[in-house]
């Protein structure tokens, strides 16, 4: 029960639940006098707020962006002081705070009497303490220690001078953890360290100046996917990208001469390797790219001395345009709607040759229009390691905003190295950064990709090969590492020596442009036959799974579930599926085990309870055990759980290439299952309109029966011609689905 608020408390001036009279002694934490605010977010997840207060009044808590706040409920309490212990409910929560000289302490309870969390701050430090409980935590961001958090120190540093940048990635902190025990906190603010070597946890400001405000949420929430739901509440649902982004994306480095590019783009096409992007590196960090320097916004006359003709000749093969971008500095402020009141800074570098330290937003975003009055299709902002938490975020809402003002129902495509809690509310894509080519490294961004998306950041992927060259790197390592890559959100190649990261890179017997001095494969090596036809494979794999993947975007964004999911998601109560950091579910039906040693000849793995059918050989296999799966270089285990409906499409070489060929539909036997396939145009924002299209599939294994329904204010869709298999017998029917319900027996 909430104490009554007195009316003297009114007349005092601490209305709206505030419990502090005049006499009593005031709360402190690091020295100051404090109120601690109690909001419910939802039934299952609670804000404390703990404010300094200057003249008695709460200091704000900043604004990063990075919060949602839509329509969040008013506070249930309000404290600026605790001589008694007190109880308060925050929807099915009731959180007991007390205060002593020692610490404060803020205890969490469920509905059903379950201690969810119980937090202790010390007065003099801010350090804030948690409870661990039994199980696994996850979480924290990209990089740093993987997979499970507990037992290892995070310093949350953010960008590519922290935690073994070389095998795992850049850092994006976020201070989400989650236990597997049933519970998850957010700390929004302060940053701090993150110290999971004790019986609890640590969470440490720089300082005890820095420690306040404190914004802390916990999520009472015990079914893992829900968790993911409430942190979604609390920093905003994904937003939909380009359905062309979930495409394969070509990246460049040091480019030839002019014909070059087109000539590159029709190898592609001639080749028939499916891709929808091509991307270009600025020049600087390579000796000649797209730009004349790093930050300017110059064409390179001696790569494009004819930009529209260029970019158009792409766009007549099918290819979008994507633009490396460079900016440095410290703070990156406003909005791009938000008028420009300061004097004129040049994009990049200013006359001394450095870059400003601040910009607004509104004065920097114009630079990218002339590009897109080209036709330019998307951005790859790099760099912006130096930039605080909130210009980070800035930064990728700059781009999905900015590019909304020139083409407003045309949805973004932005690729960041940085990035913070509530970037997916931009779409914004996120690769792990400069790392290097090893089996190491591949073999860590499994997990790296698994707590991406366990914080929020659904659209996630790395440099397919590793972005610098080590003796590692082959066409086996290429080849596995794509595969691998097939299998992530963001689908893209890019590195140093970077002809190597081509489809056909490793058969021509040259590395093109030397960009690292000191990497001399074998030139055996480069005259590998093998990785072409892989790199096609997986390919038309891709493309011919983006019915089933583009699907699982949709449930992302609204659901808040990544694409890439811990099997602890869907299995957590099994201790097995929830310690593996080595492989994982794409979407809810597709077990991904990557193949990440050396001259691997077979693969161990573990398949969750149930049934599983071997993607490739439709063998059925039972889960609950560890299986060996032999593996030549062509293959990459993948495993079907049964009741699975899985939906695959025509090999296409764009993902927006018509075809009259019929959707595959591939029922999964041995358990019942449903799955919901989702269409829209993939480029407008249309689908929040209404226009859009989402079947509904329930397969009845008793009966053998699959049923399609149009699901609830779904458009019908154009005419669909279905092929349904049963996988392991063969059995196909043909069927046309107008958007009336059918049944199909099989």
């Amino acid at each position: 029960m909430n104490s009554p608020i007195s009316r003297r408390d009114l007349l005092l001036g601490l209305a709206a639940g505030t419990h502090a009279l005049a006499q009593e002694p005031a709360l402190q934490l690091a020295g100051r006098p404090v109120q601690i605010t109690v909001t419910p977010i939802s039934r299952v997840t609670a804000r404390v707020c703990i404010q300094p207060l200057e003249n008695g009044i709460a200091s704000p808590v900043a604004a990063t962006g990075a919060l949602a706040e839509a329509n969040w409920p008013q506070p249930v309490e309000r404290l600026r002081s605790l001589t008694t212990a007190r109880s308060v409910t925050s929807g099915d929560l009731t959180l007991q705070l007390s205060n002593t000289p020692e610490q404060t302490t803020i205890g969490v309870q469920a509905k059903d009497r379950r201690l969810v969390q119980e937090f202790n701050l010390d007065p003099a430090s801010g350090n804030v303490t948690f409870a661990l409980g039994d199980g696994h935590v996850f979480g924290l961001g990209p990089g740093g220690p993987q997979f499970d958090r507990r037992g290892k120190v995070d310093t949350m540093r953010s960008g590519q001078g922290g935690y073994r940048l070389g095998t795992h990635g850049g850092k994006v902190p976020i201070g989400l953890a989650i236990g597997t025990g049933g519970w998850a906190i957010f700390i929004h603010q302060p940053t701090g360290v993150f110290d999971l070597t004790g019986p609890r946890g640590v969470f440490r400001p720089a300082n005890a100046e820095a420690s306040l405000p404190l914004d802390l949420y916990v999520i009472g929430a015990t079914e893992p996917t829900a968790v993911l739901n409430e942190f979604a509440k609390i920093t905003g649902y994904p937003e939909m990208p380009p359905l062309w982004s979930f495409g394969y994306q070509q990246s460049h480095r040091t480019l030839g001469p002019p014909e070059e590019i087109l000539e590159e783009a029709r190898m592609m096409r001639a080749k028939k390797l499916p891709c929808d992007a091509m991307i270009y590196l600025g020049t600087g960090f390579c000796p000649n790219g797209w730009n004349k320097d790093n930050g300017e916004y110059t064409w390179n006359e001696k790569v494009f001395p004819d930009p529209k003709a260029a970019i158009d000749g792409l766009h007549k093969e099918d290819f979008k345009v994507v633009l490396h971008i460079v900016v440095e500095g410290r703070h990156l402020t406003g909005t791009v709607a938000d008028p420009c009141t300061a004097p004129p800074l040049p994009p990049g570098r200013d006359a001394a040759g450095k870059y400003p330290p601040d910009r607004q937003t509104s004065c920097y975003w114009p630079a990218h229009k002339p590009l897109f009055d080209l036709g330019i299709d998307g951005w790859w902002p790099d760099q912006g390691d130096g930039l605080d938490t909130a210009s980070r975020l800035a930064r990728n809402r700059m781009y999905f905003d900015g590019s909304l003002q020139y083409r407003p129902n045309q949805r973004v495509y932005a690729l960041h190295r940085n990035g913070c809690a509530g970037m997916q509310r931009f779409a914004s894509f996120l690769w792990s950064g400069d790392v290097q080519s090893t089996w190491e490294t591949l073999k860590t961004h499994v997990p790296v990709g698994i707590n991406a998306g366990l914080s929020g950041i659904p659209y996630w992927g790395t440099d397919i090969g590793g972005f610098i060259p080590t003796k590692d790197l082959t066409g086996e390592l290429y080849a596995r590492w794509f595969q691998f890559a097939a299998f992530n959100p963001l689908f893209r190649s890019h590195g140093r020596d970077w002809r190597l990261h081509t489809p056909w890179g490793w058969n021509t017997g040259e590395i093109g442009v030397l960009e690292t001095n000191n990497y001399h494969p074998d030139p055996a090596e480069i005259r590998d036959p093998r990785i072409e036809p892989i790199c096609r494979s997986f390919l038309e794999l891709r493309y011919r799974l983006i019915p089933y993947l583009y699907s699982a975007v949709k449930e992302t964004c609204d659901t808040g579930i990544p694409i890439i999911r811990a099997l602890w998601l869907h299995y957590p109560k099994d201790e097995q599926a929830t310690v593996r950091g080595d492989q994982y579910l794409y979407g809810r039906d597709i077990l991904v085990a990557p193949v990440v040693e050396k001259g691997a000849t077979s693969r161990s793995l573990y398949l969750p309870p149930g049934t599983w059918y071997d993607f490739w050989t439709k063998e059925q296999l039972s889960g609950g055990r560890e299986h060996n799966r032999t593996v030549d270089l062509a293959t990459m285990p993948l495993f079907i759980r049964a009741g699975a409906i899985l939906p695959m499409g025509p090999v296409k070489q764009y993902t927006a290439e018509k075809s009259n060929e019929p959707l595959d539909v591939f029922v999964h036997p041995g358990a019942d299952g449903n799955f919901s396939l989702y269409e829209d145009d993939g480029a407008t924002f249309d689908f929040r309109k209404g226009a859009f299209s989402r079947i509904g599939f329930s397969w009845n294994n008793r009966s053998r029966r699959l049923a399609l329904k149009l699901a609830g204010g779904s458009r019908a869709p154009e005419t669909t011609k279905l092929r349904v298999h049963l996988v392991g017998e063969s059995v196909i029917r043909e069927v046309v689905f107008k958007g009336r319900s059918l049944a199909v027996r099989l």
